[in-house]
């Protein structure tokens, strides 16, 4: 295609320099899986990263912010995977151009600027837009039509079409209660050849009108009982799809015939050898590189659970659209190349990352390669019949055997005009773990109704204070005295105590006055720069307006700095150890140890744990002095200072150096390196496919955690009469002794049972040709069941046997049937006839099976039961 007015990396540029020439900072695209947010599964719209402050308990330095954000709509809720492919606009990966007002401009500016930029930058003819409003706001009713100038017939009122008060496509809502707010969407007329009809008509379903732009004014604080009051600060939270726009802007209708979907539907064409530039499989694949790339970026690697499993779907979603192309080798991976080139100046993290994408990409695609084309064998041939649903047992298979996540199968299913009987393939699977899906939806915290000014953080410097209470609460609601034994929150003018953040636990402490003690048990964030010191008033009483004395428990505190601050060095450890992909996943940080979660393919080895913590070791020893500078984020920027996953930074950041570590940290820390005392790595593991823990302790932990190693260690060369030093030499001997003796068990073992199964020869009765033998060993293990039974068969030469042996509470069975009576008698179905009676089962091949128990006293009967079986059967 011509290059056009406007490509995609225009239109975001041009975006955020409009906003920017207004008044707005610019604020980076957050991770698309959602910081400290467990609410969501996936970042599905650009105020994500705003939620805090919307809710009151974060605020920025700034008022006005602008951003393009990366967003995933592909599990949970906001799912659009199953339909890409299929329509011009859905996709999983899209940009959102947004912006947004904390407390500062509202309606007038934000519809007007709007207008600004859609027909005075980018050109839009007036005469194609229209715009709705919710049916009340005659506010932003009249800013369109008197102000703006938008005839009023293109000014559409949209109002309760969802089933109740405030229910409106054009009233946005953040939960059940909480902020919320009218909207006003900008639509783009495409043209009457287009079917459709306006917004708020029967056919609006249809593609003529386009929305692109969705500014919400949120002015009201939403109830329990359903209504609604003014917010004191009204705040503006606009979206508008890139993708959208820029097939407007560039004369097309559909999203996929944009410049970047063009370069990239030519690179999945180049590698699956498909001619037809129009091919839906095509625009699949060309959608799902985006959304799998920048999801690796983030550290989502394809598992079978989570965000990782979201991740499996959509990558095997693209490989199988590769093989229905005929593809059938691995290409999706070669495609990343492609993409870094389309959109790795906008996201320079992509650029970074290309070759571990490439690789995780690789991998995955060889794995699903290999089983790839037997599930498409299965699937053709349960397709074959005629029949117009999929059996659900087909799709378990699927799924269990060949990696077949159900949507795929439901994908080439939908292809053909059938359908998946999804009833008997949830059956089929309610032994398996379901997938995990978003945790539920967007709700805030319940906060504490506090308006008064905020508080001063004293911590860094200090560990006692006098200040006196602003605010108390008990059970959430403001009172003005707490009494003893009552539990409660109190607010300081300022205060030591330092509010869990950043992964490091809020402190403990005391707050007194005269003989009256509070008992502080944890400090929280009651607003961005508000802490609320929770606990139990032990002794007294205390009022609102008291002289107090906040004294933080000094021993947790410094144990907690020592824990909190290396885990800064050994984050730059995993880093120089591991690789520069390692990113921050989680941390906890309290008085006893350090946990760090972060993104890496494999278990950390004991060789590298030793070097990371020879490492930080080293920086301990070195015993170099910290520093905290507070600087604005772009000199924060320019400094190198590590940015941690999911953070959100303001204008103003702390930038903290300890040893070789540079990050921004908002938490307290040692002095020295040489505080910390000594550093020890105590579990590595996995928390999920592609992320490891690490968990460690310093200092008196340290210590405690080696004597305790010590005194393990003493114990078991005491145990063994071997010396400390000499105990893995006895160790390995003590093992071979075990070996040895073990063999000569199990030959005794073989012995015995040979001798009871010739006793037991004699037992046997015949019917009808046929040997019957049901009979118990004495000390007996599964392995000489089965050769006692092997033996048994050549001697009898036409048997059904059941061989029994019972330890402690667990009944042990073995089944055997000679070759002429396979045709009437399965040692499967024997053996879990005996099975059943004693609380189990068990199969196997026809001619032996094993089976298990746990009612021995039930045995007996079970076994005596046995020759009328196999004689019903003869």
């Amino acid at each position: 295609m011509s290059q056009p007015a406007f490509t995609v990396a225009d239109i975001r540029k041009t975006f955020l320099d409009f906003f920017a020439s207004k008044g707005h900072t610019i604020v980076e695209s957050s991770p698309l899986v959602p910081g400290n947010d467990p609410t969501l599964m996936f970042t599905n719209s650009g105020m994500v990263q705003f939620k805090d402050v919307f809710l009151g308990t974060d605020k920025r330095s700034y008022q006005r912010a602008t951003s393009v954000q990366a967003c995933l709509r592909a599990g949970g809720k906001h799912n659009d995977l199953e339909n890409v492919g299929y329509t011009a606009r859905h996709h999983t990966f899209f940009e959102m151009l947004g912006n947004w007002s904390f407390g500062d401009y509202f309606k007038r500016e934000s519809l007007k600027w709007a207008w600004e930029l859609l027909t005075e930058v980018y050109k839009l003819p007036a005469d194609k837009l229209l715009a709705t409003v919710y049916a009340e706001d005659d506010e932003a009713y009249d800013i369109w039509t008197k102000e703006i100038g938008l005839p009023p017939e293109r000014v559409i009122r949209i109002g309760d079409n969802k089933g109740g008060r405030y229910k409106s496509d054009n009233f946005w809502m953040m939960a059940d209660t909480g902020p919320c707010g009218p909207c006003s969407e900008i639509f783009y007329d495409h043209g009457a050849h287009i079917p459709g009809g306006p917004p708020g008509s029967p056919d609006e379903d249809g593609d003529r009108f386009i929305e692109i732009w969705n500014n919400v004014f949120m002015q009201f604080e939403m109830h329990e009982d359903g209504s609604v009051t003014p917010l004191p600060a009204p705040c503006v939270d606009t979206g508008m799809g890139l993708e959208r726009l820029a097939a407007i802007l560039q004369h097309v209708h559909s999203n996929y015939e944009i410049d970047l979907f063009d370069a990239l539907i030519k690179a999945a064409a180049r590698e699956t050898g498909c001619a037809d530039l129009a091919n839906p499989s095509l625009k699949v694949i060309a959608d799902h590189i985006r959304a799998t790339s920048f999801l690796i970026v983030d550290g989502v690697i394809p598992s079978n659970e989570g965000r990782g499993y979201v991740q499996r779907r959509i990558v095997r979603r693209a490989i199988r659209h590769g093989y229905k192309l005929g593809q059938k080798t691995p290409f999706f991976h070669k495609l990343v190349q492609d993409l870094v080139q389309q959109m790795g100046a906008a996201y320079p993290k992509l650029a970074a990352q290309e070759a571990r994408i490439t690789e995780v990409l690789r991998v995955e695609e060889e794995r699903f390669f290999e089983t790839l084309a037997h599930g498409m064998e299965i699937l053709d041939s349960a397709l074959a019949g005629g029949q117009q649903q999929l059996p659900g047992e087909v799709a378990f298979k699927l799924h269990d055997t060949y990696g077949f996540p159900l949507d795929l199968t439901n994908d080439v299913c939908r292809e053909r005009g059938l359908s998946v009987d999804e009833a008997g393939f949830n059956a089929a699977m309610q032994h398996q773990k379901e997938t995990a899906r978003a945790a539920g939806k967007f709700k805030m915290d319940k906060l504490l109704d506090y308006q008064g000014a905020a508080n001063a953080f004293t911590g860094y410097t200090q560990l006692a204070e006098s200040t006196k209470i602003v605010a108390l609460y008990a059970e959430g609601t403001p009172v003005s005295v707490l009494n003893a034994g009552e539990s409660g929150v109190i607010v300081l003018e300022s205060t030591p105590f330092y509010a869990e953040s950043g992964g490091q636990v809020g402190d403990q402490g005391v707050i007194s006055a005269g003989s009256s003690r509070f008992v502080v048990q944890d400090t929280q964030k009651i607003k961005a720069d508000v802490f609320g010191h929770h606990g139990v008033l032990a002794e007294g009483s205390l009022k609102v307006g008291d002289a107090v004395q906040a004294q933080v428990d000094t021993d947790l505190r410094a144990a907690t700095m020592r824990n909190h601050s290396v885990t800064h060095l050994m984050h730059h450890a995993l880093h120089t150890v591991l690789g520069e992909h390692v990113q921050q996943k989680g941390s906890l940080v309290n008085a006893e140890r350090t946990r760090f979660d972060f993104t890496h393919n494999a278990p950390v080895t004991p060789a590298q744990i030793a070097q990371i913590e020879a490492l930080v070791n080293a920086e301990i020893l070195a015993n170099t002095a910290t520093d905290a500078r507070v600087m604005d984020i772009e000199a924060a920027k320019a400094t190198g200072a590590m940015m941690l996953f999911g953070e959100k930074y303001g204008e103003t950041v702390r930038v903290l150096d300890i040893g070789t570590s540079r990050e921004l940290c908002g938490g307290t820390h040692v002095q020295r390196t040489g505080d910390i005392g000594l550093f020890k790595i105590v579990a590595e593991s996995g928390v999920a496919a592609g992320v490891r823990r690490v968990e460690a302790v310093t200092g008196l932990n340290a210590l405690t955690y080696l004597q305790g190693l010590e005194a393990t260690v003493d114990a078991a060369a005491s145990t063994l009469k071997a010396p400390t030093a000499e105990l893995t030499t006895r160790i390995v001997s003590t093992l071979e002794q075990i070996k040895t003796l073990e063999k000569e068990v199990a030959q005794l073992k073989g012995k015995l049972a040979s001798n009871q199964g010739d006793e037991l020869l004699g037992q046997a009765v015949e019917v009808q040709g046929v040997k019957i033998l049901a009979a118990q060993l004495e000390g007996a293990d599964a392995k000489t069941l089965r050769d006692t039974l092997d033996k048994l068969k050549d001697k009898l030469k036409s048997a059904a046997i059941v061989l029994a042996a019972v330890d402690g509470d667990k009944v042990q069975l073995a089944a055997g049937v000679t070759p002429d009576t396979l045709g009437k008698v399965k040692a499967g179905e024997l053996v879990n006839f005996v099975a059943q009676q004693v609380g189990g089962k068990g199969g196997g091949k026809p001619d032996m099976a094993m089976a298990g128990g746990t009612q021995p006293a039930a045995l007996p009967q079970a076994l005596a039961s046995v020759q009328a079986w196999v004689a019903q059967r003869l």
